[in-house]
């Protein structure tokens, strides 16, 4: 007896599409919803009749058929899900305009800065709103940075220096980054840090005891990551210049050794004068007045800071000291150097754009 119902035209696949159906098949994160269809397509290459696809898939005729159907119209591309309708859109682009450009050119009297309460209220829109368009948009009201224009009168030459140092260091030397890391606390909660718990954080109370203050001297190895590093109560010409001792000592004479260093005072005193010039090895480079991050050695203050001091607990100097000497130690065991990788044009460049901001 004939078989009744509307004819099912023949599917035939390319081999491109096998493959990017038994690809998603195979797929173990790929969504449900795409494996079944896939699978609905590959079964149906293999001529098997929408009722069969059906015990083999589980699914329902209706679901079968409307997928084969997709597929012979639209081949790949109708296996994917559609655009769906939903409500018109409540704000037009004329509103849309209207709140960016409040945003960016207005701000409220009673406020340094809009909030999305604020701004809602403003224009008779949903707070929500105003947060879906500000993350459209790229905007952060609640945001500020800071920033410092170096007015150093050869901040170019030295920023070129600098960066030269790092990325094309010379032959037979040593580059270290040079700096004092001044005012380091040691602090003693006035009660028990209480340890973090699942769903809790470590908790400290915001008073404490001080016990003094020290200063952490340190010489980061632009090649190694490498610190020589010594901990002295004060930072006067006297301790800088016994810290250039140590780290004359420690360096093989046979190197010549070129300092990165900022412009504070005990670093260009006449004593220190003397002492390079009796050890004609050493080479000083200033960087520019205000340009602290072109020192590298200030990313590994904010590290020790972040991972050993800000959270610690000390009850004597002597306590900070150990701290840092045996942080030190750990670090020097497998050093890593820091990367630099922005060339003297390409931060004069970002200088120079900050500069035309603020014509």
């Amino acid at each position: 007896m004939p078989k009744l119902g509307r004819p099912i035209p023949p599917l035939i696949l390319t081999a491109e599409e096998r493959q990017t159906l038994e690809t998603m098949v195979r797929r173990r994160r790929a969504a449900h919803r795409d494996v079944m269809r896939a699978r609905v397509i590959l079964l149906a290459a293999q001529g098997r009749s929408n009722t069969e696809i059906v015990r083999a898939t589980k699914l329902s005729g209706h679901t079968v058929g409307r997928w084969r159907q997709r597929f012979l119209s639209n081949r790949l591309r109708g296996l994917s899900e559609l655009p769906r309708s939903g409500a018109p859109r409540q704000i037009t682009d004329a509103k849309i305009q209207e709140l960016i450009a409040l945003t960016l050119e207005s701000k409220p009297k009673e406020a340094t800065h809009w909030s999305t309460r604020k701004l809602a209220e403003r224009c008779g829109v949903s707070r929500q709103s105003i947060s879906r368009i500000w993350r459209a948009f790229g905007l952060q009201p609640h945001r500020a940075e800071l920033f410092t224009l170096s007015t150093d009168p050869y901040f170019v030459d030295k920023v070129r220096d600098v960066v030269a140092l790092y990325m094309n260091p010379p032959d037979n030397a040593l580059v270290l980054c040079v700096d004092e890391k001044t005012q380091v606390q040691a602090l003693e909660r006035s009660q028990p840090v209480l340890p973090m718990r699942p769903s809790r954080p470590e908790r400290r109370t915001h008073d404490y005891y001080r016990h003094g203050t020290l200063s952490m001297f340190a010489a980061l190895d632009v090649a190694t990551g490498k610190i020589i590093g010594s901990t002295k109560h004060k930072h006067r010409t006297r301790e800088f210049l016994s810290f250039l001792r140590q780290i004359d000592a420690e360096v093989s004479a046979q190197l010549d050794i070129h300092v990165v260093l900022d412009n504070y005072a005990t670093h260009k005193t006449n004593a220190v004068e003397n002492w390079l010039g009796k050890h004609p090895r050493w080479h000083l480079h200033f960087i520019p007045t205000h340009s602290s991050w072109l020192n590298q050695v200030e990313r590994f203050f904010a590290k020790i800071t972040s991972q050993r001091i800000r959270r610690g607990v000390f009850r004597s100097l002597k306590e900070l000291e150990h701290a840092i000497e045996d942080y030190l130690e750990h670090h020097n065991q497998n050093p890593k150097p820091f990367r630099w990788t922005a060339s003297a044009d390409l931060i004069l460049g970002k200088v120079a754009a900050l500069c035309s901001e603020l014509r």
